[in-house]
């Protein structure tokens, strides 16, 4: 099995710092779907792991989180591929959740669900708090632009270039150069 694992919120969809709220706010980053598409139709399995707080800070609930799963989940089958797997840390970062990245309770919770080690599966982000997550378990980082990842290379880019992260436009340009 190939396995990749996406963030969601600046990778796979516009992100907000007030937050997506709604399936009418979920927009798809451009080429999004298209990446996506072309990595089930290449064989691999793909999984997202995000970072939900605003379920706990009472923003939306847990209707409106399936409602935006059901919209990417059917965009993404109308391009012509599948998301296989969510997994969601509805924690604030106060809480101190391993669950929430940078802890790595999602990614380890994905390695049980399909029974597999990490070790160098591809964690695409646009955080330092992705890469921090996928570095725990021994995964391949990969940081894009999109969403916050323009600023997350402002903040941390020393960091990013001494770890060797590959860091791509977006999504689609990512896939594009190291997968299909």
């Amino acid at each position: 099995m190939r396995l990749i694992v996406l963030d969601r919120d600046g990778v796979i969809n516009e992100d907000a710092d007030a937050f997506i709220k709604s399936a009418a706010e979920w927009v798809p980053v451009p080429g999004s779907m298209e990446a996506i598409a072309r990595l089930t139709q290449a064989g691999w399995t793909v999984a997202v792991a995000t970072n939900q707080s605003g379920l706990s800070r009472g923003l939306y609930d847990r209707v409106a989180l399936a409602q935006m799963h059901l919209k990417l989940q059917r965009l993404v089958a109308a391009a012509g591929g599948r998301v296989d797997w969510i997994s969601t840390a509805p924690y604030q970062a106060h809480e101190q959740s391993p669950a929430r990245k940078p802890g790595a309770g999602m990614l380890r919770a994905i390695a049980w669900r399909y029974g597999i080690d990490l070790a160098g599966v591809p964690f695409v982000g646009d955080t330092f708090s992705d890469v921090q997550a996928a570095l725990t378990v021994g995964m391949q980082p990969v940081l894009v632009r999109s969403g916050k990842g323009r600023r997350t290379l402002s903040s941390h880019g020393a960091e990013i270039e001494h770890l060797q992260v590959p860091v791509y436009d977006n999504l689609l340009t990512a896939v594009e150069r190291l997968w299909v």
